[in-house]
């Protein structure tokens, strides 16, 4: 054994305990070293794969095969409003009314009931101010609401209203819309004929009227100038010396006066003198106690804490001694309506304009409706001026 070999040997023992102190990867190295290195062969070419969808024919479905439902055409439109898309509507439908929609429905419609109209018993086009009704009735109540009109029956007042008659007469079509439950609240009275008004820019608001004057109110003026001063009572009759009959005699004096002062004071009124006699001395008959109980009320609002009835400058009745004369309810009354006017502190001139309110709101059948009606919007309207003016000054 050469020296060659000799260091071959020792130089596997020293591997060799090295492996068993480090572990085998180290001999592994060891031996990968001093093998040779294997000569390296490229890979044999593979034939390239063909995709498996081409391998089989495609299929091709006839038409006839396929079982497709017929779906509903859709149509869309949009609407002018907001801009929202709608389908299945045509551009007329989108810019009709209900009623125009309603019967472009066609043949859905012909199945179901027909509504009929409660006033004439015609086709009912729907719901109009809380009634079924059809468009005739509709338009009727409405052109009536807004101008205010009054109808008068030729006859009893029972005409019988139905499609054929319903143009006979016209007060009792009305009055049957209104016991079949038209409501008048339904009725705007800011719209003009022509249906819905577009929006248009607001034309200038006219300059505030000036506040008017207690001297401009002409009816006032004229009231407040023939207004009856407060009677003295005369001399007792002779020959009567019982109290109680001598206090109602002088009662009797007082209101046959007053009630002479009444009626000149009622031809003063601005518009009274317009109505037939017939119809002035109607509104007397009805209302003269009214009035005189309505000036003595104010009269004896300043009485003191317990009220005693005004009715002279020298006579002046309390609780008790109307219960002697049998006026227990007269009093009541009265001083009922005098508390009221304390609580709303009533002044003069508005119980001057109240006093020729209540002539014209009478009960009494007339024959010229139209100028008490003229007569009575005049007073409410100067009532309606002095109570602004004289409220103002109070609050003000």
């Amino acid at each position: 054994m050469d020296w060659m070999e000799m260091e071959d040997v020792s130089f596997l023992m020293q591997v060799q305990m090295m492996s068993a102190v480090s572990g085998d990867p180290l001999l592994r190295r060891v031996k990968q070293e001093a093998e040779p290195p294997q000569q390296y062969s490229p890979p044999e070419p593979q034939p390239p794969l063909t995709p498996q969808l081409h391998q089989r024919p495609l299929q091709m479905m006839q038409p006839s095969e396929l079982d497709i439902e017929p779906k509903e055409e859709v149509k869309y439109c949009v609407s002018p409003g907001d801009g929202t898309i709608g389908g299945n509507t045509s551009p007329e439908q989108q810019h009709c009314s209900s009623t125009t929609a309603a019967a472009a429905s066609g043949a859905r419609d012909d199945d179901a009931p027909r509504r009929l109209c409660l006033v004439c018993g015609d086709v009912a086009s729907g719901f109009h101010y809380g009634v079924a009704s059809c468009e005739a009735c509709k338009a009727f109540f409405k052109r009536t609401i807004q101008g205010n009109i009054e109808y008068t029956c030729p006859a009893s007042n029972e005409c019988e209203i139905n499609k054929r008659r319903r143009k006979a007469c016209q007060a009792c079509r009305f009055r049957k819309c209104l016991r079949t439950g038209m409501l008048r609240e339904g009725v705007r009275l800011d719209r003009v004929r022509g249906g819905r008004q577009k929006y248009r820019r607001a034309p200038d608001q006219p300059p505030p009227t000036p506040r008017p004057m207690l001297d401009d109110i002409k009816v006032l003026e004229a009231l407040a100038s023939y207004e009856p001063d407060m009677l003295t009572c005369a001399a007792p009759p002779a020959g009567v010396n019982d109290p109680t009959a001598k206090t109602l005699a002088l009662l009797a004096d007082l209101y046959d006066r007053e009630l002479v002062g009444v009626i000149g004071w009622a031809k003063q009124i601005p518009g009274f003198t317009d109505l037939q006699l017939n119809d002035q001395m109607r509104l007397l008959q009805s209302t003269w106690a009214e009035m005189l109980s309505l000036m003595l009320a104010y009269r004896s609002m300043q009485s003191g804490s317990a009220l005693r009835l005004r009715f002279a400058t020298d006579l002046t009745l309390d609780e008790k001694q109307a219960k002697e004369l049998g006026a227990q309810d007269i009093f009541t009354q009265v001083v009922g309506v005098a508390k009221r006017l304390e609580s709303a502190a009533a002044m003069r001139e508005e119980c001057y304009l109240l006093k020729a309110l209540v002539l014209a709101n009478s009960e009494a059948r007339i024959d010229e409706h139209a100028a008490l009606r003229r007569f009575r919007d005049a007073i409410l309207a100067a009532l309606n001026d002095a109570v602004s003016v004289l409220r103002y000054i109070i609050y003000n």
